[in-house]
């Protein structure tokens, strides 16, 4: 399956009725800490559970539920990524911000230069990345 690279954030979440309307409720946190705005209007995607994954890792109340670890981190190590630099950070390394507005740290670069990355390390709030290629 293939997700947009505009995608704000990923939760899981029950649908319930009330007086005749389904409801999908977004996390606190996702208004909180995320790319969203109460009043705003977005596209919401839904996507089925598998069984496997509805019996052992998303029930309400269930043990193991993934539920409350939040979002994932939308890299991984050793993923390559265009990106353009938007900020310097205290130390004065690059700042690019991808999904969800996920930081991305990529030293020895300046405010508006687009490079390629390597993601190099990832942690659950922010990644290193290493130019591998500049000026895209």
């Amino acid at each position: 399956m293939e997700i947009s690279e505009k995608l704000l954030c990923l939760f899981s979440a029950d649908i319930h009725e009330e007086d005749g309307d389904y409801i999908v409720e977004v996390p606190r946190r996702e208004i909180d800490n995320g790319s969203l705005e109460p009043g705003e209007t977005y596209r919401v995607a839904l996507i089925e559970r598998d069984g496997d994954e509805a019996n052992s890792a998303g029930e309400r109340g269930g043990s193991g539920s993934r539920a409350d670890d939040g979002p994932q981190p939308p890299v991984e190590p050793g993923e390559m990524r265009y990106v353009e630099i938007e900020d310097l950070g205290k130390q004065g390394d690059g700042i690019a911000r991808v999904e969800r507005g996920y930081v991305i740290i990529v030293p020895d670069t300046d405010v508006g230069e687009r490079v390629k990355i390597e993601v190099t390390e990832v942690k659950s709030n922010f990644a290193v990345g290493e130019v591998i290629e500049e000026d895209v």
